[in-house]
């Protein structure tokens, strides 16, 4: 059994609990700029003395109108300003957070109500006013109603809710404020469950404070009050919450933006010094910069500015492991020429500033992170669970390995089991769920299963290796882990999830869903068109230069791993990507559900073999 551990570098006990984060940070710099809020004219700079007013006063009208200490209150609301607020004032008022992610069924919104016993509830928009005033009527129990972040009609609002606690004295909030304790929860977050029902963990105090410290005082070159960050990922996500407080208490500034298509415009008005990205969103931006090449005729050019960006990548590595190794003139003049072509163009889109970008959720293919590294802004990538109250593990500015997830984050310890799993213990790893049944099969002598299958390497840093549940056994009785090979197709900007399929049969296949703005682009260029998927359905299309197309992402694919765990045959297949029953808000798919839905297009890629 393998393990690696980093020792913690900042201590909790000076910190009652998580609102201590914010109250500190406005004494010691109350006229910072902590926030930029989009208005009609533009964008709106909020200081950190500015935030805490709205935070304190919003704690009161939770106070005024009956929230109890340790009840719950529920934030369904895309990413913004209002959620920040809403998210420290319930912490304020003695209360605990649970976040719904906003793109939830109603179905799921009444069993996260049901189950946290819901007492108060805040919603971005209409419709999730709606779901949460319904769940709320369902629960049965006396609740203190749903109110809305701004502009929803005949739903109170927030200010109206600040409003209520104007007899709410300052001594009786800060006894609230300070009531919790390092091992009272701060927020029920219900894991968005890939394989089984979702699951109620519980985060405490004591995990965000010490993620937090741990975090910022190993990343201070990166989260300072010099820098900025957007965060675009959903705020019921516990990394974009963890990262909200770490910029918070080390004074970075933060802009908030709910849809995808305002963020690259976004991008040059507030040059961020730091993003947060998934994998895909760097995929895209490389293709992106590719189809722009395609369309001057600079195909060719752009993959050999593409290779020397990787090399670069690898040479920066070198250094970053004490072995620098000087590059070739000829490199050094191709770098120069593809820098003035290409790779200033992209830093500018990403709006010229950006110094590091962190990556998680998914893998992050070793040869996209080299690319990213040579053109001069370096990915570091990270690996958690809601579980481990997001980071676990993390590259580090100057000791980036591509292809690893990095060392144990400070206070964390990761061991490997003999099964090849992922343990997890640290500040950050939580006790349990609120169901104590799911927590039955959760820790082993200590650490908490984290379900994912993985490696150390000499040098400490922690290397995944896939799902445990996505483990296939063929008939021939050979195991295979599907992720490098699905994780090599999915490298390909028309393949938005490679789904490998062959439990039980004679060989593999696979089922690959396309990304479906980028298939439909590819289509139109090549005479043809395709049609929009089919709620609820995984329908296969035929179109043979499609699928000629991508067997050569399959055929790379094939190449990186045995003759054993290579795909035979595959089906091209479109479904809808925006039913949460079929993708997680994660964006992560529910391998079950698509093996479910497409149970006769698996068939037919069987039909005729022998068992």
């Amino acid at each position: 059994m393998f393990e690696t551990h980093t020792p913690a570098l900042a201590r909790l006990d000076a910190f009652t609990n998580v609102t201590d984060l914010l109250v500190r940070r406005a004494e010691e710099a109350p006229d910072h700029i902590a926030f930029e809020v989009p208005t009609d004219s533009g964008w709106k700079p909020v200081t950190t003395a500015a935030f805490l007013d709205a935070v304190r006063a919003l704690a009161k009208g939770m106070v005024g109108v009956g929230l109890q200490p340790g009840d719950t209150v529920a934030i369904m609301a895309p990413t913004r300003y209002e959620w920040a607020v809403a998210d420290l004032a319930t912490w304020f008022a003695g209360g605990v957070v649970v976040p719904v992610y906003d793109s939830s069924s109603a179905s799921q919104v009444d069993a996260i109500v049901r189950d946290a016993g819901v007492r108060l509830a805040v919603a971005g928009t209409r419709a999730h006013a709606d779901l949460l005033t319904d769940a709320l009527a369902q629960a049965g129990d006396e609740t203190l109603g749903t109110w809305a972040m701004a502009g929803v009609e005949n739903v109170p609002s927030l200010d109206e809710l600040s409003a209520r606690g104007a007899d709410v004295s300052e001594a009786e909030l800060e006894s609230r404020r300070i009531r919790a304790g390092h091992d009272d929860p701060a927020t029920i977050v219900y894991t968005s469950g890939t394989t089984g029902e979702p699951k109620g963990a519980v985060l405490t105090h004591a995990n965000f404070l010490g993620q937090v410290l741990n975090i910022a005082a190993a990343y201070r070159e990166v989260v300072n009050p010099q820098g900025n960050t957007i965060i675009f990922l959903p705020l019921a996500h516990v990394l974009a919450r963890g990262l909200q407080l770490i910029c918070i208490a080390s004074g970075m500034r933060i802009a908030h933006l709910s849809e995808p298509a305002q963020v690259v415009p976004a991008l040059a008005v507030l040059r961020p010094t730091f993003l947060v990205a998934v994998p895909r969103v760097l995929q895209k931006i490389q293709s992106a910069a590719g189809e722009k090449a395609a369309e001057k005729h600079l195909g060719r050019l752009w993959a050999r500015a593409v290779a020397t960006a990787i090399l670069g990548g690898r040479f920066e590595e070198f250094r970053d492991a004490g072995h620098p190794r000087r590059a070739p003139l000829g490199f050094r003049v191709r770098k120069a020429v593809f820098d003035a072509l290409f790779y200033a163009r992209l830093r500018s889109v990403m709006g010229g500033r950006v110094g590091y970008i962190l990556s998680g959720g998914a893998t992050l293919d070793r040869d996209l992170s080299l690319f990213f590294r040579g053109i001069g802004v370096p990915v570091i990538e990270g690996y958690g669970l809601t579980e481990t109250t997001a980071p676990l593990t993390g590259n580090l500015p100057g000791r980036i390995a591509s292809g690893t997830v990095g060392l144990p984050l400070p206070g964390s310890t990761v061991r490997i089991s003999p099964q090849g799993e992922v343990l997890a213990r640290g500040v950050g790893v939580f006790s349990g769920y609120r169901d104590p049944r799911h927590d039955a099969d959760a820790f082993v002598d200590g650490f908490f299963r984290t379900g994912d299958l993985g490696r150390i390497d000499d040098s400490g840093r922690v290397i995944l290796e896939g799902r445990l549940k996505d483990v296939i056994v063929t008939s021939n009785g050979k195991t295979v882990v599907p992720a490098r090979w699905e994780g090599a197709v999915e490298a390909s900007p028309l393949v938005q999830h490679a789904v490998m399929v062959g439990e039980g049969k004679p060989y593999l296949s696979a089922l690959l869903i396309l990304d479906p703005e980028q298939s439909a682009a590819w289509v139109a260029a090549n005479g043809s068109t395709l049609e929009p998927g089919i709620p609820g359905a995984v329908r296969a299309i035929d179109d043979p230069r499609l699928t000629a197309h991508l067997q050569t992402a399959v055929d790379a694919a094939n190449a990186l791993v045995s003759r054993s765990e290579q795909v035979r045959r595959f089906t091209v297949v479109l479904a809808d990507l925006d039913d949460r029953e079929l993708v997680t808000p994660t964006l992560k798919i529910k391998r079950r559900e698509v093996l479910h839905r497409a149970a006769d297009t698996i068939d037919t890629l069987y039909r005729g073999a022998a068992s």
